[in-house]
């Protein structure tokens, strides 16, 4: 089998992206990292709503703060989703069980840690002037490249 892709929200604030991207998760096979804190508390109704029965479907790996996560994975493929990067995100190969790390809504993801990860950044194309995708959308779009460059293992 397969070590499967891993999705990471830092932070992530609004319950409803979180479910949605746990539904994603469930369906290519991924694991959910979610880094505290978080904006609500998973036993929130609307977060069940938004990621229907997929929950015990996902395999979730919940952290303490940024730095436990980033600390245990610094030697781990991360590939860090930013507006500030250069490099597309088409433009890189994913590597079973890779990290495809997101920010949280209002502010995407740290300096610090943008700076310390430089060379593992990579940004969606999008028009000049716009700040951001949603973030569920950013992460099925990371994630599905991801998975079509790995030939979709376990997917029909």
């Amino acid at each position: 089998m397969t070590e499967p892709l891993n999705i990471v929200l830092v932070e992530p604030e609004i319950p409803q992206n979180t479910g949605n991207i746990a539904r994603t998760c469930a369906c290519l096979g991924a694991r959910l990292h979610l880094v505290e804190p978080m904006g609500f508390r998973l036993t929130e109704r609307n977060i069940k709503r938004a990621g229907c029965d997929y929950w015990d479907k996902v395999e979730i790996v919940r952290w303490p703060c940024s730095s436990a996560f980033f600390d245990a994975h610094a030697h781990d493929e991360l590939h860090l989703f930013t507006g500030h990067a250069q490099t597309s995100y088409t433009d890189v190969s994913y590597a079973p069980g890779a990290y495809l790390v997101f920010g949280r809504e209002s502010r995407g993801l740290d300096e610090e840690i943008i700076a310390r990860y430089e060379s593992s950044c990579v940004r969606i194309p999008m028009r000049d002037g716009l700040r951001s995708l949603n973030l569920s959308n950013a992460v099925a779009i990371g994630a599905f490249e991801a998975s079509r460059q790995l030939g979709f293992p376990g997917l029909l």
